[in-house]
């Protein structure tokens, strides 16, 4: 009776297994796509680190177009991480304040600056539009008073 009940284990061990991996497929255990062995491939030959990760990524089975945006993601929570570390040892707040203030400040004059900058290139194409219709208006008159001397 001990062996049946060990042959039924097995059998719950390999089942459970292919009802993982595909019956007939085997179990690779990765997303081995062509466009991600290529991505490697590529990644490899540029700098090798950047294959790496790739070859960690296709192993763990994840899609390679998720790979940026985790980058992304992982990037940004270490800076903010480290930033709200910076804030948190001891700065003054008024100090805090005066330097959001600044920044402010420092963004409402480019946004004037961009204004600005628009308002001038529409009056220079304005400006341009009057001269030629100045110049267009002189010479239809020149060319009236040529036709009338022939």
């Amino acid at each position: 009776m001990s062996s049946a009940s060990g042959s039924i284990e097995e059998s719950n061990r390999y089942s459970s297994r292919h009802s993982r991996c595909g019956m007939g497929r085997g179990c690779s255990g990765g997303n081995w796509s062509g466009v991600n062995i290529a991505a490697m491939v590529i990644g490899f030959v540029l700098f090798w680190p950047i294959g790496l990760v790739i070859l960690y990524w296709n192993i763990t089975g994840r899609n390679l177009k998720d790979l940026p945006k985790s980058v992304q993601e992982q990037w940004s929570s270490v800076f903010n991480a480290t930033k709200s570390h910076e804030n948190s040892n001891g700065e003054n707040s008024v100090f805090d304040e005066f330097q959001q203030t600044q920044y402010d400040r420092v963004s409402e004059l480019k946004e004037e600056i961009k204004n600005r900058a628009r308002s001038f290139k529409i009056f220079k194409s304005d400006v341009k539009r009057r001269a030629d219709d100045a110049e267009f208006k002189d010479f239809m008159s020149s060319d009236r008073s040529q036709k009338d001397d022939k």
